[in-house]
């Protein structure tokens, strides 16, 4: 895919303008202004703030069972609706981005979890929890078409690989943050309920703040097409879509899967009920999946993917080991598996996407991304909640296993069986706009972002 790109040029008072950079492709030589590279780290904050809360409830179910009173068929619903939230945000949240540009999307949708955290804070009935759920869920839909495009904006032409890594690793990273946190504060904080999503609450507004000041600019191109719309990607893009929703979405399942059944399984099988366990365990996993992203960082697209359809395979091996010889120590392996499965195939999936979709759209290509890995994120989890409470919890998580496993080895195959030279030009493509940031990408330490190890050149 070729085309003229520029690098955005940023007219705000909280950016120093230090950086040049020239076009990757075009007519001639020209150049324009970068963000710093510590905006670039920044404007990654408001996804990690979002996504602590998208995770921070998960200890707490445990409480709110207990004074409520709800099933782990009910509990699974509430997740849905999570999911539910998400979907219908991705549907709308990408286009508008795209149109009327990252910060029109990112306020109302900081200032909507901030209402969710109030809701948590005082639900007393299934029904606040399925409506803070919601809300949490419409936030977090913006976040990963929005504010993941806001990181590659502020990055600029020149460091899409880097944005692509920061974007990837804040998900991740807040995701397993907000189980922690909420887990600690749970056992020695009073009013456990409460406490939490106050906490939450400053997060989410230094991430307003931060938004209000981001160098990103108003897009200029025309819109096209209807507002409200099944997100999708530019033509000849299809296949990186495909490729990143192979491994994607099975990695994505399996963390989901682990979130809201994992406190069930570590009480009900396993037989511990501390609440700090279960938040470290789902730290433990997100912190996998933000680790291994920058492990993996210099392979090619086609290898991180094809690990990370491995990594969610083994994971789901051990959590039927876990489940049948009552070990602790096996589930927290199935967990880390399960992260590193997720984290590779979002790297993989959002790497291509960053490479090679226009700017003008990339936030509807991250709508894409996500709709096609939370689709069985919510269905999948939710069957097997009402599974267990049929079956049994050891049963119910083995038919999970099975599925998710067919699921991630025909991904995996789709991967590894893609005509590769349709996936060598994409990568080639992208190469050649990478290879002109190598200064901006120095300052902060990464290596190359060439398709393989410097001084290595071999054909797939």
């Amino acid at each position: 895919m070729s085309e003229s790109r520029t690098v955005p040029t940023y007219a705000t008072r909280g950016a120093r303008r230090t950086k040049t950079a020239q076009t990757a492709q075009g007519s001639g030589p020209a150049t324009a202004t970068l963000a710093p590279t510590w905006w670039v780290w920044l404007a990654a904050w408001p996804v990690t703030a979002v996504f602590i809360l998208s995770n921070a409830a998960t200890p707490l179910y445990v409480l709110w069972q207990k004074d409520i009173g709800f099933s782990k068929g009910t509990l699974t619903v509430i997740f849905a609706f999570y999911i539910v939230g998400l979907l219908g945000s991705l549907l709308v949240s990408g286009v508008v981005s795209d149109r009327l540009g990252r910060k029109p999307v990112l306020l109302p949708a900081l200032a909507l979890g901030v209402a969710a955290c109030v809701i948590f804070a005082t639900a007393s009935s299934v029904a606040a929890l399925i409506v803070a759920r919601l809300f949490t869920g419409i936030a977090v839909g913006a976040v990963v078409s929005a504010g993941m495009a806001a990181v590659t904006d502020v990055a600029g032409q020149a460091r899409k690989r880097l944005a692509a890594l920061l974007a990837s690793c804040a998900m991740v990273f807040g995701a397993g943050l907000g189980p922690l946190l909420a887990g600690i504060l749970s056992e020695t904080a009073p009013a456990p309920t409460v406490t939490v999503f106050i906490v939450e609450i400053v997060l989410l507004t230094t991430a307003i703040l931060a938004v209000l000041r981001m160098p990103v600019r108003r897009p200029t191109a025309p819109p096209k097409g209807a507002w409200v719309r099944i997100p999708g990607v530019p033509k000849g893009n299809g296949l990186q879509l495909v490729l990143g929703i192979a491994v994607f979405a099975p990695g994505i399942t399996a963390t989901s899967f682990v979130l809201s059944l994992g406190p069930s399984l570590l009480s009900g099988v396993l037989g511990t009920t501390s609440r700090v366990v279960a938040g470290v365990m789902a730290f433990a996993m997100f912190l996998s999946a933000t680790g291994v992203q920058f492990a993996v960082q210099k392979l090619r697209r086609r290898t991180i993917l094809i690990t990370g359809a491995a990594g969610t395979t083994l994971s789901m091996a051990a959590l039927v080991v876990a489940v049948h010889s009552s070990s602790v120590a096996v589930l927290i392996a199935s967990a880390l598996l399960a992260g590193a499965g997720q984290g590779m195939g979002q790297l993989g999936g959002l790497s291509l996407l960053n490479s090679t979709v226009p700017p003008h759209r990339l936030a509807e290509a991250n709508a894409a991304l996500n709709v096609g890995g939370y689709l069985p994120a919510g269905i999948l989890p939710v069957s097997a909640g009402y599974l267990s409470d049929a079956v049994g919890l050891t049963n119910g998580a083995t038919v999970f296993a099975a599925v998710l496993t067919a699921l991630a080895v025909i991904g995996g195959l789709v991967v590894i069986s893609t005509r590769r030279r349709s996936s060598d030009h994409a990568e080639a493509d992208a190469d050649q706009h990478h290879r002109v940031g190598h200064r901006e990408r120095d300052q902060v330490g990464l290596p190359a972002p060439g398709l393989e190890p410097v001084g290595r050149h071999r054909a797939e």
